[in-house]
């Protein structure tokens, strides 16, 4: 394991640069401890909504407009005022020492660059032997990259003013010819750093081979960030949010009310995942754990809190609940059919809608004739889903419904005392359960409420799990 550390920084955090380099990247650290970091960053807040879509209202960006088929030419001049921000924001930097002229040169470049090549693949489909479809991967891929390039080359640029040896690693294949896996690509680009001299800063996106948008989609920062650390076998992997990983949401139960964390497992870590609620995207913490890295998560707002260290070892000594994280937007698939009793291949029949439509569940519970899954999706997938079902199981009733999920969560909950507390909390708060799911694992306890007794559910179970529990 190296002496080096690999740390992320969100793209809300990267808009406040002024505190990040105060906080994260200089402050008041002496010259040795500046280097033995790579610093992998997020492009700038809201841009890669612009440049996509956005990911919570899906209103259109510059990709969504690209691939209508409508022959509108509005991707452009939305890739127009994605270039007129990004040079805004270069202007808010200036007072950190950042080269407006170079900073706005690099904007034009690639924005430019990008508008000629959709221009060109444009017209090349129009003469009907290319299919626009088929690209349409590659185009998302290219627009993703802008975002972490613009912020990675004016974070070199200031820092570079400042007098550190920065180095700009760009893995986002502007201009190259030739394709590598994600693996292959970060070890040749790392091959020749001396991190004892040379401060990183690195594109949250790399071009690959295999398609970093097409297999992770928007958590591709983070995949980035894990693959870097596992690669060149970090000491510790470094989030910076602009918040702590706390007992649950302050904007739900109150700041004076949650606390941080502190210490818990990638186990707790993977839950948090499934409720939308990451610490790390899934797929990044799994090389980190295989590897045995710890992730530190750390509030980019207070740089002397330690923050949350997630391992593979941690187990609270005693019995506690850490966390208690929900999600509401869920949506429960009942089928209830007579045929099922006794049937050994119903379940499996039934779970191949699922695989058709890639569709995961976040929980499931079943009886002799009824089986729930429950969905994180659109209603109109959903809807889909229950009518492809309808068509295997005609005799069968399903129900479809709008719920919540509220999750108490711990890296160690074998006690006797706390499905119990959470029952009655539930009850004495006037919240009606309609499902709850507890495995012999004991990291979780998983309840079904109505959508509209979210807030009720998490602020009552969080007042009996772990506010009373401190006392």
């Amino acid at each position: 394991m190296g002496i080096h550390t690999v740390e992320k920084i969100g793209g809300t955090s990267m808009s406040q640069f002024g505190d990040v380099l105060d906080n994260i990247l200089i402050g008041d650290r002496q010259e040795d401890e500046l280097y033995n970091r790579i610093i992998v960053v997020s492009a700038y807040g809201g841009i890669t909504n612009e440049l996509l879509e956005h990911k919570k209202t899906s209103k259109s960006g510059v990709y969504s407009l690209f691939s209508k088929h409508d022959d509108s030419w509005a991707w452009g001049d939305a890739i127009s005022h994605v270039g007129q921000k990004m040079c805004a924001i270069n202007k808010e930097f200036v007072d950190l020492g950042l080269d407006i002229m170079q900073a706005d040169r690099f904007v034009k470049e690639r924005i430019e660059g990008v508008r000629s090549c959709l221009l060109d693949l444009t017209r090349l489909c129009s003469f009907g032997h290319f299919q626009l479809d088929e690209h349409l991967l590659t185009v998302r891929e290219m627009l993703s990259a802008i975002g972490e390039a613009h912020s990675a080359y004016n974070s070199y640029l200031i820092l570079k003013d400042k007098g550190i040896n920065a180095r700009l690693v760009d893995l986002s294949g502007w201009m190259e010819t030739e394709q590598l896996s994600l693996d292959a690509k970060i070890k040749r680009y790392f091959s020749d750093i001396d991190l004892s001299c040379e401060l990183p800063i690195v594109t949250g996106y790399t071009q690959c081979k295999e398609g970093i948008m097409n297999t992770y989609d928007r958590g591709y920062t983070e995949i980035t960030f894990s693959k870097i650390a596992v690669l060149t076998e970090a000491r510790e992997g470094i989030i910076h949010k602009e918040f702590h990983l706390s007992s649950g949401d302050p904007k739900i139960i109150g700041e004076d009310k949650v606390e941080v964390i502190g210490d818990t497992n990638y186990d707790v870590a993977d839950q948090l995942s499934d409720l939308g609620m990451e610490a790390i995207h899934p797929g990044a913490a799994r090389g980190m754990r295989r590897t045995d890295i710890p992730l530190r998560i750390k509030n980019v707002f207070e740089p002397d809190h330690p923050g949350t260290l997630i391992t593979n070892t941690y187990k609270s000594p005693e019995a506690r609940v850490e966390i208690i994280a929900g999600r509401k937007g869920v949506t429960c698939i009942e089928v209830w059919d007579q045929d099922m009793v006794g049937r050994w291949d119903h379940d499996a029949e039934l779970l191949k809608h699922f695989t058709d439509r890639k569709i995961r569940y976040l929980a499931k519970d079943t009886n002799a004739n009824t089986v729930t899954h429950y969905v994180a999706e659109p209603l109109a997938r959903v809807k889909k889903l229950a009518d492809s079902i309808k068509k295997s199981f005609p005799g069968a009733d399903i129900l479809v419904k709008k719920v919540a999920l509220v999750s108490a969560i711990g890296s160690n909950m074998a006690d006797t005392w706390v499905l119990p507390t959470a029952v009655h909390s539930l009850a004495n708060a006037g919240v009606e359960i309609l499902g709850l799911h507890k495995c012999m694992r004991q990291v979780d306890i998983q309840f079904v409420v109505e959508e509209e007794d979210f807030q009720k559910a998490v602020c009552a179970l969080h007042k009996n799990l772990v506010e009373d529990g401190r006392q």
